[in-house]
Protein backbone atom coordinates (compact mmCIF):
# COMPACT_ATOMS: atom_id res chain seq x y z
CA UNK A 1 0.00 0.00 0.00
CA UNK A 2 1.02 3.42 -0.76
CA UNK A 3 2.80 4.85 2.05
CA UNK A 4 1.54 8.27 1.32
CA UNK A 5 -1.90 6.74 2.04
CA UNK A 6 -0.99 6.13 5.67
CA UNK A 7 -0.13 9.99 6.18
CA UNK A 8 -3.43 11.16 4.79
CA UNK A 9 -5.45 8.90 6.90
CA UNK A 10 -3.61 9.95 10.19
CA UNK A 11 -4.03 13.83 9.47
CA UNK A 12 -7.44 13.49 7.56
CA UNK A 13 -8.28 11.56 10.77
CA UNK A 14 -6.79 13.96 13.43
CA UNK A 15 -8.68 17.24 11.23
CA UNK A 16 -12.04 14.89 11.25
CA UNK A 17 -12.12 13.98 15.02
CA UNK A 18 -10.71 17.49 16.37
CA UNK A 19 -14.37 18.57 15.04
CA UNK A 20 -16.30 15.99 14.89
CA UNK A 21 -15.64 14.90 18.88
CA UNK A 22 -14.14 17.83 20.08
CA UNK A 23 -17.36 20.65 18.18
CA UNK A 24 -19.58 18.67 21.56
CA UNK A 25 -16.98 20.38 24.09
CA UNK A 26 -17.10 23.73 22.02
CA UNK A 27 -20.76 23.65 21.75
CA UNK A 28 -21.31 23.12 25.43
CA UNK A 29 -18.58 25.09 26.67
CA UNK A 30 -18.72 28.00 24.35
CA UNK A 31 -22.07 28.00 22.93
CA UNK A 32 -23.76 26.49 26.22
CA UNK A 33 -25.55 23.23 24.50
CA UNK A 34 -27.16 21.25 26.33
CA UNK A 35 -27.16 17.22 26.65
CA UNK A 36 -30.35 17.11 24.58
CA UNK A 37 -28.76 20.24 22.18
CA UNK A 38 -25.38 18.08 21.92
CA UNK A 39 -27.52 14.96 20.72
CA UNK A 40 -29.86 17.12 18.19
CA UNK A 41 -26.36 18.10 16.75
CA UNK A 42 -25.12 14.52 16.64
CA UNK A 43 -28.72 13.55 14.96
CA UNK A 44 -27.70 16.54 12.06
CA UNK A 45 -24.42 15.27 11.68
CA UNK A 46 -24.99 11.34 11.39
CA UNK A 47 -28.34 11.93 8.61
CA UNK A 48 -25.53 14.32 6.59
CA UNK A 49 -22.83 11.28 6.76
CA UNK A 50 -25.32 8.92 5.28
CA UNK A 51 -25.81 10.96 2.42
CA UNK A 52 -22.52 11.52 1.71
CA UNK A 53 -21.54 8.03 2.16
CA UNK A 54 -24.50 7.14 -0.35
CA UNK A 55 -23.21 9.36 -2.95
CA UNK A 56 -19.87 8.12 -3.39
CA UNK A 57 -19.45 5.36 -5.19
CA UNK A 58 -21.83 7.05 -8.09
CA UNK A 59 -19.73 10.34 -8.28
CA UNK A 60 -16.53 8.43 -8.02
CA UNK A 61 -18.08 6.60 -11.49
CA UNK A 62 -18.89 9.56 -12.69
CA UNK A 63 -15.89 12.02 -12.14
CA UNK A 64 -12.77 9.92 -10.51
CA UNK A 65 -11.64 9.05 -7.37
CA UNK A 66 -9.25 11.17 -7.02
CA UNK A 67 -10.64 13.91 -8.38
CA UNK A 68 -13.20 13.99 -5.86
CA UNK A 69 -11.17 13.14 -3.43
CA UNK A 70 -9.26 16.91 -4.35
CA UNK A 71 -12.63 18.56 -4.61
CA UNK A 72 -13.66 17.25 -0.98
CA UNK A 73 -10.38 18.61 0.47
CA UNK A 74 -10.87 22.19 -0.35
CA UNK A 75 -14.54 22.15 -0.04
CA UNK A 76 -13.77 21.22 3.95
CA UNK A 77 -11.38 23.42 4.21
CA UNK A 78 -13.94 26.09 2.72
CA UNK A 79 -16.72 24.51 5.72
CA UNK A 80 -13.91 24.70 8.61
CA UNK A 81 -12.87 28.03 7.94
CA UNK A 82 -16.30 29.59 7.96
CA UNK A 83 -17.10 27.85 10.91
CA UNK A 84 -14.53 29.27 12.62
CA UNK A 85 -15.01 33.11 11.39
CA UNK A 86 -18.76 32.97 12.80
CA UNK A 87 -18.89 30.68 15.96
CA UNK A 88 -22.64 30.70 16.31
CA UNK A 89 -25.03 28.03 17.06
CA UNK A 90 -26.96 28.26 13.49
CA UNK A 91 -23.29 27.86 11.83
CA UNK A 92 -22.09 25.37 14.02
CA UNK A 93 -25.07 23.19 12.92
CA UNK A 94 -25.10 24.14 9.62
CA UNK A 95 -21.38 23.66 8.83
CA UNK A 96 -21.06 20.30 10.76
CA UNK A 97 -23.99 19.33 8.61
CA UNK A 98 -21.52 20.39 5.86
CA UNK A 99 -18.74 18.20 7.37
CA UNK A 100 -20.63 15.05 7.66
CA UNK A 101 -21.82 15.07 4.33
CA UNK A 102 -18.46 15.56 3.08
CA UNK A 103 -16.27 13.03 5.53
CA UNK A 104 -19.22 10.82 4.35
CA UNK A 105 -18.15 10.85 0.38
CA UNK A 106 -14.08 11.00 1.84
CA UNK A 107 -13.60 8.34 3.46
CA UNK A 108 -14.70 5.36 0.95
CA UNK A 109 -12.56 7.12 -1.55
CA UNK A 110 -9.45 6.71 0.41
CA UNK A 111 -10.90 3.43 1.61
CA UNK A 112 -10.81 2.11 -1.91
CA UNK A 113 -7.29 2.91 -2.18
CA UNK A 114 -6.26 1.01 0.48
CA UNK A 115 -6.43 -2.71 -0.57
CA UNK A 116 -7.32 -1.91 -4.53
CA UNK A 117 -5.89 -4.91 -6.73
CA UNK A 118 -4.72 -7.12 -3.14
CA UNK A 119 -5.66 -10.40 -2.30
CA UNK A 120 -7.26 -11.19 1.22
CA UNK A 121 -3.96 -12.23 2.91
CA UNK A 122 -2.14 -8.64 1.78
CA UNK A 123 -5.30 -6.68 2.16
CA UNK A 124 -5.90 -7.66 5.34
CA UNK A 125 -2.44 -6.42 6.33
CA UNK A 126 -3.36 -3.27 4.82
CA UNK A 127 -6.20 -2.36 5.93
CA UNK A 128 -4.89 -2.88 9.52
CA UNK A 129 -2.11 -0.31 8.88
CA UNK A 130 -4.66 1.87 7.46
CA UNK A 131 -6.52 1.28 10.73
CA UNK A 132 -3.54 1.81 12.93
CA UNK A 133 -2.50 5.22 10.70
CA UNK A 134 -6.22 6.91 11.50
CA UNK A 135 -6.83 5.30 14.68
CA UNK A 136 -3.76 6.98 16.29
CA UNK A 137 -4.54 10.46 15.45
CA UNK A 138 -7.84 9.93 17.24
CA UNK A 139 -6.58 10.16 20.87
CA UNK A 140 -3.75 12.77 19.73
CA UNK A 141 -6.59 14.91 19.06
CA UNK A 142 -9.03 14.79 21.97
CA UNK A 143 -6.27 15.55 23.92
CA UNK A 144 -5.10 18.62 22.42
CA UNK A 145 -8.81 19.52 21.78
CA UNK A 146 -9.10 20.95 25.59
CA UNK A 147 -6.12 23.09 25.41
CA UNK A 148 -6.86 24.23 21.63
CA UNK A 149 -10.34 25.42 23.15
CA UNK A 150 -9.11 26.93 26.69
CA UNK A 151 -6.01 29.11 24.60
CA UNK A 152 -8.32 30.20 20.96
CA UNK A 153 -11.96 28.17 20.69
CA UNK A 154 -12.04 29.05 16.76
CA UNK A 155 -8.46 27.05 16.12
CA UNK A 156 -10.47 23.80 16.82
CA UNK A 157 -11.81 24.63 13.25
CA UNK A 158 -9.08 26.79 12.03
CA UNK A 159 -6.27 23.33 12.33
CA UNK A 160 -8.81 20.98 10.81
CA UNK A 161 -8.89 23.58 7.60
CA UNK A 162 -4.83 24.18 7.51
CA UNK A 163 -4.97 20.12 7.45
CA UNK A 164 -7.34 19.83 4.88
CA UNK A 165 -5.27 21.38 2.69
CA UNK A 166 -2.18 19.84 3.44
CA UNK A 167 -3.87 16.71 2.39
CA UNK A 168 -4.82 18.30 -1.23
CA UNK A 169 -0.69 18.38 -1.84
CA UNK A 170 -0.29 14.70 -0.69
CA UNK A 171 -3.72 13.62 -2.32
CA UNK A 172 -2.86 15.23 -6.20
CA UNK A 173 0.35 12.41 -6.49
CA UNK A 174 -2.40 9.43 -6.34
CA UNK A 175 -3.63 7.48 -9.44
CA UNK A 176 -6.57 8.79 -11.07
CA UNK A 177 -8.06 5.84 -10.20
CA UNK A 178 -7.47 2.61 -8.14
CA UNK A 179 -6.71 -0.54 -9.73
CA UNK A 180 -9.19 -3.50 -8.92
CA UNK A 181 -8.93 -7.08 -9.76
CA UNK A 182 -10.80 -8.93 -12.38
CA UNK A 183 -14.02 -10.61 -11.63
CA UNK A 184 -12.32 -13.78 -13.13
CA UNK A 185 -8.59 -13.37 -11.42
CA UNK A 186 -7.41 -16.65 -9.36
CA UNK A 187 -6.68 -14.04 -6.11
CA UNK A 188 -10.61 -13.69 -5.89
CA UNK A 189 -12.08 -15.72 -3.51
CA UNK A 190 -13.82 -19.18 -3.86
CA UNK A 191 -17.31 -19.48 -3.89
CA UNK A 192 -17.34 -21.51 -0.46
CA UNK A 193 -15.39 -18.85 1.30
CA UNK A 194 -17.39 -15.79 -0.56
CA UNK A 195 -20.61 -17.07 1.39
CA UNK A 196 -18.57 -17.25 4.63
CA UNK A 197 -16.86 -13.98 4.17
CA UNK A 198 -20.30 -12.80 3.35
CA UNK A 199 -22.20 -13.70 6.06
CA UNK A 200 -19.58 -12.52 8.80
CA UNK A 201 -19.48 -9.14 6.80
CA UNK A 202 -23.16 -8.85 7.39
CA UNK A 203 -22.71 -10.01 11.32
CA UNK A 204 -20.07 -7.34 11.74
CA UNK A 205 -22.20 -4.60 10.01
CA UNK A 206 -24.88 -5.35 12.17
CA UNK A 207 -22.60 -4.59 15.12
CA UNK A 208 -20.98 -1.62 13.41
CA UNK A 209 -24.12 0.28 13.38
CA UNK A 210 -24.96 -0.39 16.66
CA UNK A 211 -21.49 0.13 17.52
CA UNK A 212 -21.50 3.95 15.76
CA UNK A 213 -24.69 4.51 17.40
CA UNK A 214 -23.59 3.85 20.68
CA UNK A 215 -20.40 5.66 20.45
CA UNK A 216 -22.08 8.97 18.93
CA UNK A 217 -24.65 9.12 22.26
CA UNK A 218 -21.10 8.58 24.21
CA UNK A 219 -19.71 11.44 22.54
CA UNK A 220 -22.60 13.62 23.00
CA UNK A 221 -23.12 12.83 26.09
CA UNK A 222 -19.62 12.53 27.64
CA UNK A 223 -18.89 16.12 27.86
CA UNK A 224 -21.18 15.84 30.57
CA UNK A 225 -20.38 12.62 32.35
CA UNK A 226 -17.02 14.15 32.84
CA UNK A 227 -18.59 17.35 34.26
CA UNK A 228 -20.43 15.49 36.66
CA UNK A 229 -17.30 13.63 37.63
CA UNK A 230 -15.55 16.87 38.36
CA UNK A 231 -12.97 16.76 35.80
CA UNK A 232 -12.19 20.37 34.11
CA UNK A 233 -13.08 20.80 30.16
CA UNK A 234 -9.22 21.07 29.69
CA UNK A 235 -8.45 17.21 30.89
CA UNK A 236 -11.91 16.17 29.57
CA UNK A 237 -11.61 15.79 26.16
CA UNK A 238 -8.28 13.53 26.82
CA UNK A 239 -10.32 11.68 29.22
CA UNK A 240 -12.75 10.57 26.90
CA UNK A 241 -10.23 9.46 24.71
CA UNK A 242 -9.37 6.09 26.22
CA UNK A 243 -11.53 4.28 24.28
CA UNK A 244 -9.78 5.65 21.55
CA UNK A 245 -6.88 3.99 22.98
CA UNK A 246 -8.43 0.80 23.38
CA UNK A 247 -9.31 0.55 20.06
CA UNK A 248 -6.50 1.56 19.09
CA UNK A 249 -4.70 -1.69 20.91
CA UNK A 250 -7.11 -3.62 19.08
CA UNK A 251 -6.37 -2.68 15.55
CA UNK A 252 -2.42 -2.96 16.51
CA UNK A 253 -3.02 -6.70 18.05
CA UNK A 254 -5.44 -7.60 15.12
CA UNK A 255 -2.73 -6.53 12.27
CA UNK A 256 -0.86 -9.01 13.90
CA UNK A 257 -2.93 -11.32 14.94
CA UNK A 258 -4.21 -12.97 11.90
CA UNK A 259 -6.06 -16.17 13.25
CA UNK A 260 -9.13 -14.15 13.50
CA UNK A 261 -9.72 -13.79 9.65
CA UNK A 262 -13.20 -15.86 8.70
CA UNK A 263 -13.49 -17.04 12.37
CA UNK A 264 -16.92 -15.77 14.05
CA UNK A 265 -15.54 -15.80 17.68
CA UNK A 266 -13.95 -12.56 18.17
CA UNK A 267 -17.29 -11.15 16.68
CA UNK A 268 -19.30 -13.41 19.06
CA UNK A 269 -16.77 -11.85 21.92
CA UNK A 270 -17.39 -8.15 20.55
CA UNK A 271 -21.37 -8.65 20.93
CA UNK A 272 -20.95 -9.15 24.64
CA UNK A 273 -18.04 -7.00 25.39
CA UNK A 274 -19.81 -3.91 23.13
CA UNK A 275 -22.81 -3.45 25.50
CA UNK A 276 -21.26 -4.52 28.86
CA UNK A 277 -18.61 -1.25 28.18
CA UNK A 278 -21.59 1.08 26.80
CA UNK A 279 -23.65 0.80 29.97
CA UNK A 280 -20.65 0.77 32.03
CA UNK A 281 -20.13 4.45 31.01
CA UNK A 282 -23.44 5.74 30.50
CA UNK A 283 -24.58 4.50 33.94
CA UNK A 284 -21.44 3.91 35.83
CA UNK A 285 -21.10 5.82 39.29
CA UNK A 286 -17.42 6.30 39.51
CA UNK A 287 -14.36 7.29 37.69
CA UNK A 288 -13.28 3.77 37.52
CA UNK A 289 -16.48 2.17 36.22
CA UNK A 290 -16.38 4.93 33.42
CA UNK A 291 -12.90 4.62 32.17
CA UNK A 292 -13.52 0.61 32.82
CA UNK A 293 -16.33 0.90 30.26
CA UNK A 294 -14.39 3.01 27.83
CA UNK A 295 -11.83 0.36 27.88
CA UNK A 296 -14.20 -2.19 27.02
CA UNK A 297 -15.98 -0.96 24.54
CA UNK A 298 -12.79 0.43 22.50
CA UNK A 299 -11.29 -2.99 22.40
CA UNK A 300 -14.92 -4.51 21.03
CA UNK A 301 -15.40 -1.55 18.57
CA UNK A 302 -11.75 -2.21 17.38
CA UNK A 303 -12.87 -6.17 16.55
CA UNK A 304 -16.16 -4.59 14.89
CA UNK A 305 -14.25 -2.03 12.73
CA UNK A 306 -11.15 -4.08 11.76
CA UNK A 307 -13.39 -6.77 10.83
CA UNK A 308 -16.35 -5.14 9.05
CA UNK A 309 -13.96 -2.91 6.37
CA UNK A 310 -11.41 -5.68 6.06
CA UNK A 311 -14.45 -8.22 4.88
CA UNK A 312 -16.36 -5.40 2.48
CA UNK A 313 -13.30 -5.08 0.51
CA UNK A 314 -12.53 -8.20 0.01
CA UNK A 315 -16.36 -9.27 -1.01
CA UNK A 316 -16.57 -6.05 -2.84
CA UNK A 317 -13.38 -6.21 -4.49
CA UNK A 318 -12.19 -2.71 -3.00
CA UNK A 319 -14.28 -0.62 -4.25
CA UNK A 320 -15.74 2.66 -3.51
CA UNK A 321 -19.21 0.80 -3.19
CA UNK A 322 -17.77 -1.30 -0.50
CA UNK A 323 -15.86 1.54 1.67
CA UNK A 324 -19.76 3.50 0.83
CA UNK A 325 -21.60 0.95 2.32
CA UNK A 326 -19.08 0.39 5.39
CA UNK A 327 -19.17 4.52 5.94
CA UNK A 328 -23.23 4.46 5.60
CA UNK A 329 -23.62 2.36 8.27
CA UNK A 330 -21.19 4.56 10.30
CA UNK A 331 -23.44 7.48 9.46
CA UNK A 332 -26.81 5.45 10.13
CA UNK A 333 -24.86 5.01 13.65
CA UNK A 334 -24.46 8.50 14.04
CA UNK A 335 -27.88 9.46 13.12
CA UNK A 336 -29.76 6.43 15.16
CA UNK A 337 -27.68 7.03 18.21
CA UNK A 338 -28.39 10.22 19.07
CA UNK A 339 -32.05 9.86 17.85
CA UNK A 340 -32.41 6.65 20.60
CA UNK A 341 -30.72 9.52 23.10
CA UNK A 342 -33.47 11.76 22.55
CA UNK A 343 -35.30 9.11 22.95
CA UNK A 344 -34.21 8.63 26.22
CA UNK A 345 -33.98 12.08 27.59
CA UNK A 346 -37.88 12.41 27.05
CA UNK A 347 -38.33 9.16 28.61
CA UNK A 348 -36.61 9.79 31.87
CA UNK A 349 -39.46 12.48 31.95
CA UNK A 350 -41.79 9.94 32.52
CA UNK A 351 -39.90 7.74 33.82
CA UNK A 352 -37.70 9.23 37.38
CA UNK A 353 -35.40 6.10 37.41
CA UNK A 354 -32.45 7.19 34.91
CA UNK A 355 -31.32 3.61 34.22
CA UNK A 356 -34.95 2.12 32.90
CA UNK A 357 -35.16 5.63 31.13
CA UNK A 358 -32.05 4.81 29.18
CA UNK A 359 -32.67 0.67 28.72
CA UNK A 360 -36.00 2.11 27.95
CA UNK A 361 -34.60 4.08 24.87
CA UNK A 362 -31.29 2.63 23.74
CA UNK A 363 -32.32 -1.12 24.83
CA UNK A 364 -34.51 -1.95 21.65
CA UNK A 365 -31.47 -0.68 19.42
CA UNK A 366 -28.92 -2.97 21.65
CA UNK A 367 -31.31 -6.02 21.15
CA UNK A 368 -31.66 -5.79 17.49
CA UNK A 369 -28.48 -5.53 15.91
CA UNK A 370 -26.75 -7.89 18.60
CA UNK A 371 -29.72 -10.62 17.55
CA UNK A 372 -29.15 -9.74 13.89
CA UNK A 373 -25.51 -10.25 14.45
CA UNK A 374 -25.69 -13.27 16.58
CA UNK A 375 -27.59 -14.76 13.61
CA UNK A 376 -25.03 -14.16 10.62
CA UNK A 377 -22.02 -15.26 13.05
CA UNK A 378 -23.66 -18.16 13.29
CA UNK A 379 -24.83 -19.24 9.83
CA UNK A 380 -20.60 -18.21 9.21
CA UNK A 381 -19.85 -21.68 10.45
CA UNK A 382 -21.42 -23.54 8.25
CA UNK A 383 -20.94 -21.55 5.20
CA UNK A 384 -22.74 -22.15 1.77
CA UNK A 385 -21.68 -21.25 -1.93
CA UNK A 386 -22.60 -17.92 -2.75
CA UNK A 387 -24.38 -18.02 -6.17
CA UNK A 388 -22.19 -15.67 -8.54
Amino acid sequence: MNRRLLVIAFVESFAAVMVQRGVYFFSRTVLGFSDGANLSLALVFGISYVVGALLSHRTCIAVGERRVLLVLLVAQAAVHTGMALRPAWATVFAGLAAIGALNGMKWPVIESYVSAGQAAAPAARSVGRFNISWAVAVPLALAATGPVLHAWPAALFLIPGAVNLGTFALARALPQRPEYLLADHPHRLQPVQLGQFRSLMISARWLLLLNYAAMWILAALLPGIMGRLGFRVSFAAGLSSLVDVARLLAFVWLNYWTGWHGRAAPLVLAIAALPAGFFLVLLGQTAAAVFIGQALFGLAAGMIYYAALYYALVVKNASVDAGGGHEGLIGLGFAIGPAAGLAAMAIQLMLPDHTLAALAGIGPLFIVCLAASARYAASAASPKPTIM
